[in-house]
């Protein structure tokens, strides 16, 4: 097993930890009844990056709650609605470390997208995991996808946001709390990245987030073949009878390493099924194709395109041979990144922009 390590603060109970390295990060509680937030101010104020565009700290606060937030805005932003890729940071990280590991900035400035990266806070959870196996902070209008959610319409709002292509992305916790937020409000997000994560409801408590990393949430999800995934290295067998909660069909693309030692590979299978709509779940093996691949680093991968009822696809699954909890194909100047897979990044980016929410009639 690599660094990472899973830890729970017996003080509070609300300390989780999907994929903690070692960091000294010391927050004072002493005295607050409430959340402490760095000091930010609450008027947003950019930071000129001369032909890089600009990234912009700020805060936002409703009634769910409130977290800091950093936002990358591209260079030829004049005002015109672009899209927006909402990205879910990993436990240990924050937005700064994952805006490097992933390069998604260089990402939204080639292709002009705005990119935000909400803040976990350590008073929120020790390790500012998400907190997506709390079954609080797993449904609509409720703990953190709330907060994100509210934070998404109000950037939005702000900056002029195309409300048909905005989506959100994350790395291990991050990505289990991006798949929830694609449960909770398919009306917000045209489509979800999940990366080392996990389903959403997949766990509600420490106990059961525990066995999910280990060994997938109980009950193999139908409909798919994970067998046809060759070098997929299984090591555990999924056990129990609960059914996997029904997917709202909403386009999800999920890479995964296949040596994650830290979240069982399986997961990303059982995010893939969960996304399938319900109408096609029974044929999803046969609507599946498979195909491999090599980077341009000599990493081989699996990727495993599902199709809905007109051809069309709506889930890619990619499986990185021999790749650990890490992002693939990320840079070395970020934490958990793996520089010889192929590039998540710009795979995410590729199928988001393909992909735009319905029209409400």
């Amino acid at each position: 097993m690599p660094a990472a390590a899973a830890a729970l603060d017996r003080s509070n109970n609300h300390a989780f930890v999907v994929d903690a390295q070692a960091r000294d990060v010391r927050e004072s509680q002493a005295g607050h009844a409430k959340p402490i937030l760095p000091d930010v101010p609450k008027i947003d104020q950019p930071i000129p990056l001369p032909d890089t565009g600009r990234s912009i700290r700020g805060h936002h606060a409703d009634a769910a709650g409130e977290r800091n937030y950093t936002l990358y805005i591209p260079p030829d932003y004049r005002g015109q609605p672009l899209p927006l890729v909402v990205m879910l940071h990993g436990c240990a990280q924050d937005p700064d470390d994952f805006a490097l590991g992933t390069g998604m900035n260089d990402a939204a400035r080639e292709q002009g997208f705005v990119v935000l990266y909400p803040a976990q806070t350590q008073t929120a959870n020790a390790q500012r995991c998400w907190n997506w196996f709390k079954h609080n902070h797993q449904r609509r209008d409720s703990g953190e996808p709330a907060i994100l959610a509210g934070m998404t319409r109000a950037v939005m709002t702000q900056y002029g946001i195309d409300p048909l292509r905005v989506y959100v992305a994350g790395l291990s916790a991050g990505g289990a709390m991006a798949a929830i937020l694609g449960d909770a409000y398919p009306d917000l997000f045209a489509a979800v990245g999940v990366h080392s994560g996990l389903r959403s409801g997949a766990a509600t408590d420490v106990i059961s987030a525990f066995a999910a990393m280990r060994s997938g949430s109980s009950g193999k999800p139908s409909g798919t073949d994970l067998s046809a995934l060759r070098g997929l290295r299984i090591v555990g067998k999924l056990q129990g009878s609960q059914p996997m909660r029904q997917g709202s069909a909403i386009p999800t693309i999920v890479f995964h390493g296949d040596h994650d030692d830290t979240v069982h590979p399986i997961n990303g299978e059982q995010v893939i099924a969960a996304s399938v709509d319900p109408d096609i779940k029974a044929s999803c093996a046969r609507a599946a194709t498979y195909e491999r691949g090599r980077s341009a680093t000599g990493r081989e991968y699996t990727r495993g395109l599902h199709h809905d009822a007109n051809g069309r696809v709506m889930s890619e699954h990619w499986v990185v041979h021999g790749a650990g909890h890490a992002w693939s194909g990320g840079r070395a100047s970020g934490t958990y990144t793996d520089p010889q897979g192929p590039d998540a990044t710009r795979e995410m980016v590729r199928f988001f922009l393909a992909n735009e929410r319905p029209a409400a009639h």
